[in-house]
């Protein structure tokens, strides 16, 4: 009698929300079928393996975001078309177009302009957790640390009123929580939301018309040397992009990187003593979260991936969270090492035209803000059950509670 296959499900969202990433499974996956035709939504090929998710990455002319959008879910073609406007779902040449004018926003030297603002805005979060600390409160690390930061730096980065800040967590969980009832009871919640988004980027857009400012949008506004913008469509999108994307991560990077510090307390012990170890760690965090799991591509022509024949119009679905547990690539891909050095972690993409635009913001930010920990807390400890998001796309703590114990001087 022949035997069965071994069928890998690795993209039920309730396996996610139960456990985290399903790092028994990939490992299987990548030991016996890296790129694997996983049956239904419709069918795909999940590819596991660093190599072949690197070479996935940095070959768009072979694997298309444009022709079926770079998320997992279908998409309606009269929605899709819209979407394909958005830089995260184009190919070269467009890509490279559009790549071109937002860099304006994200030269290193934008940045690090920033880093005075972002240990700001780090010291004010820490030191109203350690006040409640010494008060004898726990806090949320989610709702309290990690999700405010980036949205104070969205706020700064669009020249937008603090105030609103609220406003674009509701959009940005609403528009990736189409997995988890919590977050979006129905799709129209989602749509809702991106719609209040678009009016919100363009009333942004007409301020700085009107209002000039040293800020991202006025600087995507203007014309570049060679006369290109960006269209209403398009900047809305842009907008819609940066409000999801350097949100989620940076939050969930923070989350499930002081998540892996409560699991090593020896790591932390480490950083203590060590804190010219954090750029390493930074990294470390990113490889071993993985704040986003996988994207999707679209096979342009038949090809060959990993043993296996891709034909065209394959769906081909990239797995980051397993790529960076890849013992080919990591020793010992398992622990977690905050001074793992060398570190080629692809939680930034695996490289291409779509590596992640704002790495270098989110280093900054995760740098400074687990500086500022160190700096102002001996422990802090969890104290509570972690909630995580029911999501296979993006790996998400929704709730962590802690209790902080301020260093003796903090």
């Amino acid at each position: 009698m022949a035997l069965l296959e071994p069928v890998y499900e690795i993209v039920d969202p309730d396996l996610y929300e139960r456990g985290g990433m399903p790092h028994d499974r990939f490992r299987a996956m990548r030991e016996r079928a890296p790129v694997y035709r996983h049956h239904g939504h419709p069918d795909f090929w999940a590819v596991t393996r660093y190599e072949d998710v690197v070479h996935v990455s940095r070959h768009p002319e072979l694997f298309s975001s444009h022709e079926r959008l770079a998320l997992f879910p279908e998409v309606e073609p009269e929605a899709r078309a819209l979407q394909q406007m958005m830089m995260l779902n184009q190919d070269p040449p467009d890509h490279t177009r559009k790549r071109s004018i937002v860099n304006r926003g994200f030269t290193p030297r934008a940045i690090n302009a920033l880093t005075d603002h972002i240990r700001d805005i780090c010291q004010d979060l820490v030191g109203e957790a350690a006040g409640r600390a010494r008060a004898g409160e726990e806090i949320d690390f989610v709702h309290e640390i990690a999700a405010p930061l980036p949205l104070y730096v969205i706020c700064e980065l669009l020249g937008a009123p603090v105030e609103d800040r609220d406003k674009i967590f509701d959009w940005s969980n609403k528009l990736i929580g189409g997995d988890d009832p919590e977050l979006q009871s129905d799709p129209e919640v989602g749509a809702q939301a991106a719609t209040e988004l678009y009016s919100y980027a363009n009333e942004l857009a007409a301020r700085r018309r009107e209002d000039p400012r040293d800020d991202i949008v006025t600087r995507l506004l203007r014309p570049g040397p060679d006369g290109s913008e960006l269209s209403g469509n398009e900047f809305e999108l842009f907008i819609l992009l940066l409000s999801v994307a350097g949100n989620e991560t940076t939050r969930n990077a923070a989350s499930g990187g002081m998540l892996a510090l409560f699991e090593h307390p020896d790591q932390w012990a480490r950083l203590l003593a060590d804190p010219s170890l954090l750029p390493r760690a930074v990294d470390e965090i990113v490889r071993w979260v993985t704040p986003v799991n996988m994207f999707r591509r679209t096979a342009m022509q038949d090809t060959e991936l990993g043993g296996q024949e891709i034909a065209a119009g394959d769906k081909v679905v990239v797995f980051y969270g397993s790529a960076n547990r890849d013992g080919e690539v990591f020793t010992d891909p398992d622990t977690f090492d905050v001074g793992r050095d060398p570190n080629p972690h692809i939680g930034f993409g695996g490289g291409g035209p779509h590596f992640c635009l704002g790495a270098h913001l989110a280093r900054l930010e995760l740098t400074v803000l687990f500086q500022t920990l160190l700096d102002t807390m001996s422990t802090i400890k969890l104290t509570g059950n972690v909630r995580r998001l029911r999501s296979s796309f993006i790996n998400g703590i929704k709730e962590m509670p802690v209790r902080l114990e301020p260093h003796s001087h903090g």
